[in-house]
């Protein structure tokens, strides 16, 4: 019923869409600048695209601090696909345009390690605790993942007990840096340790400590929202897109 209710949603994006015409795009160039949680899926859709409308799609892949600070200073481009509450907080000030969140995914958090090496059981807190302490190295980004393990470690009372264990990674997959043996545990959004396969993906966060992240996309407001701006977005929330967005561990938003 979900999937039902999402493809009744955007097919009336998708009619005013192919309306367009390839010829009304054509030749376009739009400037996207995105967290990379979506990366993957977001890569395998954009060439197609580009060629059935003849629009050129640029993507800046930046850690959401950077991705914020170019919003704050007019250097965005023409869409923003970030948090939904960095965008709330944004729009609220003035910097995104009001009204023009749209939202795209919802993502959890998920841990790899290293393979063959020792697997760590995750099912419940407990097992996440023991995890935690057990482990030499702990590997976390700066993204909205972060921010939420580290309030949880606080929560479930090992901050300090672990505190000289913790990396805190910008710039790369946390992956990237387990693989390299720099890490003996690492958590990020879910796709983005699956970017990674030279390392195992243990799972997500155990229900209980899960914590959902909806990407959205959203119009600086020193730019208006372009018929390929549209066109983009509604690629991005097709039908079509569903099984590419599924496949790296996303869940589209209705």
């Amino acid at each position: 019923m979900k999937v039902r209710a999402y493809i009744t949603r955007v097919m009336g994006s998708l009619l005013a869409w192919y309306s367009l015409g390839a010829s009304a795009l054509d030749n376009q160039q739009i400037q996207v600048t995105a967290s990379v949680a979506f990366k993957a899926p977001y890569l395998e859709m954009v060439q197609d695209f580009e060629k059935q409308t003849g629009v050129k799609v640029n993507t800046n892949w930046l850690p959401t601090v950077e991705i914020v600070e170019r919003i704050k200073k007019g250097e965005a481009g023409d869409l923003v696909i970030l948090s939904a509450t960095n965008i709330d907080e944004l729009s609220k000030n003035g910097y995104l345009i009001a009204g023009s969140r749209i939202d795209y995914v919802n993502s959890g958090i998920g841990i790899g390690i290293r393979k063959n090496t020792p697997k760590p059981n995750i099912k419940t807190q407990a097992d996440l605790k023991n995890a935690l302490l057990n482990a030499n190295t702990i590997a976390y980004s700066t993204g909205p993942s972060g921010v939420y393990l580290s309030k949880l470690f606080e929560n479930m009372g090992v901050a300090e007990q672990i505190r000289s264990k913790l990396k805190i990674i910008q710039g790369e997959p946390v992956g990237a840096v387990v693989l390299r043996g720099e890490a003996d545990i690492g958590f990020q959004q879910i796709p983005e340790i699956l970017s990674v396969p030279e390392i195992e993906y243990l799972g997500p966060l155990p229900p209980e400590v899960q914590y959902i992240t909806t990407f959205a996309f959203a119009i600086p407001s020193n730019k208006s929202n372009s018929k390929a701006v549209q066109a983009w977005i509604s690629n991005l929330k097709s039908p079509k897109a569903i099984p590419t967005i599924e496949r790296y561990g996303l869940n589209p938003s209705p």
